[in-house]
């Protein structure tokens, strides 16, 4: 029956970051009663060693701040815990602990948190930081660390949330699954890939791989319906949307009338998107593979991070980076 069939579940990117300005408290509590399941967000630490919820490296995009978070403080009256987002309703940027303490709220416990650690921080200087907030909670071995999903970019990442957070789920975040294959198989459970890089032969192969050693795939950011049905029809686990409630509407009406919701949704603007032509795809794994090596290392030396035991490396491997610098 329709209703039994299994679904993805709704993770807000950011929160619900098409109603709320993204990575704000009113953006996760929008997911929250939308009914995600789950919300992901992104971590910076500032100068003076606090842990906050945001994406960039730098302030200028979405509030009224300007500069590198990691140059700056929190507290004081200059501080970052004083900005205002520029997207309406305006919203003071939350840290690590607030999103915490809201988790851990009772109505919230259900919701999995999935923190996205941009390559730019240092590791064990932020998962120490974590650590402590983390552990500071009342039964966070079973009522919080279970539910945090630690979502890594670059391999040198992987040694240092073992060592600290080994409580916690990790899962590969990018667009390329033989960097998935090849650096993050063995030490990862979950595998947050792009939907673009998801669509293709090479995702195909790489789903099936998944679900044969029964790994989990996230595919992000799907906010389109025809993208949100593909995600089904590939069946991944979680889809993570900007538009939370447009998933929970659309996997409701799935829920009662499965064949015929899926039979509107034509696949038609795989072969008709440009964003999901290879030279589009390789292109952005060109740039997010810079990016990588750029402010994480060169991969080749984490060769040894995991003792690929995963299903065939031999796959396509990733381009070369361009020769154009990446700027923060």
């Amino acid at each position: 029956m329709s209703s039994q069939r299994k679904l993805p579940e709704c993770w807000g990117h950011r929160g619900a970051s098409a109603a709320f300005p993204e990575n704000t408290l009113a953006s996760f509590e929008r997911a929250f009663r939308d009914g995600a399941e789950g919300i992901e967000s992104d971590v910076h630490v500032s100068l003076d060693d606090v842990v906050i919820m945001f994406h960039d490296p730098t302030l200028d995009r979405t509030t009224n701040g300007h500069g590198n978070i990691r140059d700056q403080n929190w507290y004081g009256p200059d501080g970052m815990q004083h900005l205002w987002t520029t997207k309406e309703p305006k919203q003071h940027i939350p840290t690590f602990a607030e999103t915490v303490e809201l988790l851990m709220k009772p109505e919230n416990r259900h919701v999995t948190f999935n923190v996205d650690v941009k390559v730019f921080s240092e590791p064990t200087r932020l998962f120490t930081l974590m650590h402590n907030i983390i552990a500071a909670q009342p039964d966070w071995q079973t009522a919080l660390a279970p539910r945090i999903l630690l979502g890594l970019w670059h391999p040198r990442f992987l040694e240092p949330a073992k060592t600290i957070l080994p409580y916690c789920k990790r899962s590969f975040i990018g667009r390329s699954t033989w960097i998935g294959r090849k650096f993050f198989w063995d030490s990862c459970e979950v595998f947050s890939i792009n939907f673009s890089s998801l669509a293709g032969w090479e995702g195909q192969s790489f789903r099936d791989e998944c679900k044969k050693a029964g790994k989990k795939i996230m595919a992000w950011t799907v906010n389109d319906p025809d993208e949100m049905i593909e995600c089904v029809r590939m069946g991944v686990d979680v889809i993570l949307t900007d538009k939370t409630k447009t998933w929970l509407d659309l996997r409701e009406k799935l829920r009662t009338d499965y064949e015929s919701i899926m039979a509107q949704h034509s696949r038609t603007f795989l072969w008709t998107n440009p964003l999901y032509y290879m030279p589009v795809r390789r292109f952005w794994e060109r740039w997010l593979l810079n990016l990588l090596t750029t402010y994480g290392g060169p991969l080749e030396q984490y060769e040894s991070a995991d003792q690929g035991q995963g299903p065939d490396r031999t796959g396509v491997p990733p381009p070369a980076p361009p020769s154009a610098s990446v700027k923060a």
